[in-house]
């Protein structure tokens, strides 16, 4: 007892504990079960055949497929729907899915033709990350109910990153010997389990306080119904449109993927060639973002209190493009270690610190749409840039070389630099423009809601 006690300060509420316990299981279940299927697809399904990136790469397409296409549409729903019913119910479907394809890989992998087995795996994929795009915006809007001060806001969203990074760590390396040891259903069979405690961690919250305007919500569905899908799409898209501060966010947050977006491409290229490494040192690269990325989302919480969300997030920008340019110029693997663990930390302290933003200026009815928008431009913003910096590197810029005050640039650096710079003078934008969110206005009467309150106009900080 004397133990929990001393942690319930450090992850908020003690409701807020029972949150991210069940997210911690479910995001180490995701990862050993994306982890489990992409090795087992390339290992056993695809041994020695020349399709087998191909069929790889399904798997991460079924993925950005969910997100596209599903995420936007989901947002309505969300806003419409229970937001507790939401996340117990995706739970449940989830879990069926995965103990479903659990069942069906006891099969022999040879009883069935190569090309069931990849349909039975995508659709899976495909099904458990559009019960994601449910799961997400629900979740978000129960966390902004819960947590309504900024600090702790950003202390919420520092754990769920640093969770999310540590699961990455964690289960990638229980993925293999599951698969290898124990075989295809026992790894599959894990995350299975892994989303009924889940379950019980969110049913066992006490959410009361997310439902004390159940009333009011249930008046706001009724409307929503009555103006039909679509008008209720639309809707929240004009509202995110017409909200400066939203925009000017997604714009930021767009912008801020272009260093990401070329690392995730580019970097184990830019190890070998420019920093002279074997391919075998390439995954300490990761271990350094992983590790720099939950020590930024730790901090991100005192941060935020110390200077407040606006100014750590154009700081971070700055400072993470400043970085990019220094790691773009290394030519020693041990520096090229240690910057990218400096440069992810501001990296993860401004997406952190963007989620009491974003809460701040989207009110309670539109929270699930706006999530619902953000995330997909985002990720379609990161695929953008990794397919660019791809395509620059192999073609556009291919045998480039030049040099600059006795500097000498070749294609990656190249990109690596100018991404740097790019989100540098993202960083300026953000000083210059970013207003300093006011409080979300509070939502019309479902009567008057067919066309979307004008949101109060942020004002810029210093000011009334």
């Amino acid at each position: 007892m004397t133990t929990l006690a001393r942690l319930r300060p450090t992850l908020i509420s003690p409701t807020y504990t029972r949150l991210w316990f069940g997210q911690a299981v479910s995001s180490v279940g995701d990862a050993v079960f994306s982890t489990t299927l992409v090795l087992w697809v390339a290992t056993v399904l695809a041994e020695g055949r020349s399709w087998g990136p191909q069929a790889v790469s399904g798997v991460v397409l079924a993925t950005s497929a969910a997100v596209m296409f599903v995420g936007p549409l989901a947002g309505v729903f969300v806003d419409r729907w229970d937001k507790r019913a939401t996340m117990l119910g995706t739970e449940v479907l989830r879990g069926v899915l995965v103990a479903v394809l659990t069942a069906v890989s006891f099969v022999p992998a040879e009883d069935l033709p190569a090309g069931v087995w990849l349909a039975l795996v995508y659709a899976t994929v495909l099904a458990l990350n559009a019960a994601s795009q449910f799961f997400t915006p629900a979740r978000f809007a129960v966390i902004a109910d819960l947590v309504t001060d900024e600090a702790d806001r950003a202390r919420a969203a520092g754990l769920a990153q640093a969770t999310g990074q540590t699961a990455w760590i964690i289960g990638p390396p229980l993925a293999a010997p599951l698969l290898f040891t124990v075989g295809l259903q026992w790894a599959l069979l894990f995350n299975a389990l892994s989303y009924l405690v889940s379950y019980l961690a969110i049913r066992g919250a006490d959410l009361t306080p997310v439902g004390s305007a159940a009333a009011t919500a249930k008046q706001r569905a009724q409307a929503a119904e009555r103006r039909g899908l679509f008008q209720d799409f639309t809707a929240g898209l004009r509202f995110f449109a017409r909200n400066r501060f939203l925009v000017a966010l997604l714009l930021l947050t767009v912008i801020g993927q272009l260093g990401t977006g070329a690392l995730s491409t580019l970097n184990v290229f830019f190890a070998t060639r420019n920093l002279h490494a074997s391919a075998e040192l390439y995954g300490y690269l990761g271990m350094a973002m992983g590790i720099g990325g939950i020590a930024g989302a730790l901090a991100a919480g005192r941060v935020v209190q110390w200077i407040g969300a606006r100014r750590t997030t154009w700081i971070g920008l700055m400072a993470s493009g400043v970085l990019l340019v220094l790691y773009s110029r290394q030519t020693a693997f041990p520096g090229a270690v240690a910057l990218l663990f400096v440069f992810i930390v501001p990296i993860t302290m401004l997406n952190t610190a963007m989620a009491p933003l974003l809460l701040a200026a989207t009110p309670q009815e539109f929270r699930g749409r706006v999530v619902a928008v953000f995330y997909p431009v985002t990720r379609l913003a990161a695929m953008l840039t990794a397919v660019l910096s791809g395509w620059l590197v192999g073609s556009g810029l291919r045998g480039f070389s030049g040099s600059l005050a006795g500097l000498r640039f070749g294609p990656i650096d190249t990109v690596f630099a100018v991404a740097g710079l790019l989100v540098v003078l993202a960083g300026v934008y953000a000083r210059l423009a970013l207003p300093a969110p006011a409080p979300a206005p509070a939502a019309k009467p479902a009567a008057d809601t067919a066309e979307p309150a004008e949101p109060a106009e942020p004002t810029l900080e210093g000011r009334p």
